[in-house]
């Protein structure tokens, strides 16, 4: 099986539009400016799998995202990239495909997630019922959402790019930020977006501040979206009963996996 590296966008935007629901990442990873930390690879130029490997955080992601009937083509893939990958990376993939990178990477750490996206009209709130409004938030505010991230959610991806171009909101309290919402990725141009970091502080919790945020966004994100998805851990059954009063639905399964490269083992 070849490896094939692909560099048109219109060609890879055509594939991923076949399935924009389990492919937003890599939608959103043809804007602009996000374009140039990306590499792509496919063992097929015209149809099949193709796996994304992201290289502008701190720590490099892989995404090769499939439905069941193609996670045998996938994994031939990954087979084929693996000698090519970071020593450590963040992947999301389908559950069970790790293996594919086995013996070469050990698993750090697996977390299960839902891909949710908004398929029906935000519900109208009750103005009697708004008790907090979520504002813009600017790289201002970068010291006090990463603190909030780190009471909060500590095992956050987050890329303080997005706060110059507004892609956050947050309420706050007497100054104090205690939840926050943001988008991991937000292409206009392909007209989708991924809702993340959404975070309330542990002494806030269950007073509607997460849904002012995320219902802020998705407001905001209304005029250039057509597909609007967040991902949640599946044990996460507050957040996931609140995005489905929202109209998110569920569309697929993965794992967020940390994995590292393993250790030769010594002599015997």
């Amino acid at each position: 099986m070849p490896l094939i590296s692909l560099h048109d966008r219109a060609a890879l935007a055509a594939r991923f539009r076949t399935d924009p629901a389990l492919h937003l990442f890599e939608l959103g990873d043809l804007d602009d400016t996000l374009w140039p930390n990306t590499a792509w690879y496919t063992a097929s130029a015209e149809h099949g799998p193709v796996a994304l490997l992201y290289s502008g955080g701190d720590t490099p992601v892989l995404l090769a995202f499939a439905r069941p009937a193609d996670v045998p083509p996938l994994e031939a893939l990954l087979g084929r990239l693996r000698p090519f990958l970071p020593r450590r990376f963040t992947a999301g993939l389908p559950d069970g495909a790790e293996r594919a990178l086995a013996p070469d990477y050990a698993v750090e750490r697996r977390t299960p997630l839902l891909r949710m996206l908004l398929t029906a009209a935000l519900p109208a709130e009750d103005p009697a019922e708004i008790h907090y409004a979520a504002q813009p938030l600017t790289t201002a505010d970068l010291a006090d959402l990463r603190a909030l991230l780190a009471e909060a959610y500590p095992e956050a991806w987050f890329d303080p790019r997005m706060l110059s171009g507004s892609g956050y909101v947050g309420v706050r309290e007497d100054g104090r930020l205690l939840a926050a919402a943001g988008v991991h990725v937000h292409s206009p141009a392909q007209r989708v977006a991924v809702l993340g970091n959404v975070a309330t502080h542990p002494d806030a919790r269950g007073r509607g501040l997460a849904r002012a945020c995320v219902t802020a966004l998705c407001h905001r994100l209304a005029a250039t979206t057509d597909h609007l998805g967040l991902n949640v851990r599946t044990d996460n059954a507050p957040a996931i009963r609140l995005y489905r009063r929202l109209g998110f639905t569920t569309v697929a399964t993965y794992n967020e996996l940390v994995l590292s490269a393993a250790q030769p083992s010594g002599p015997a």
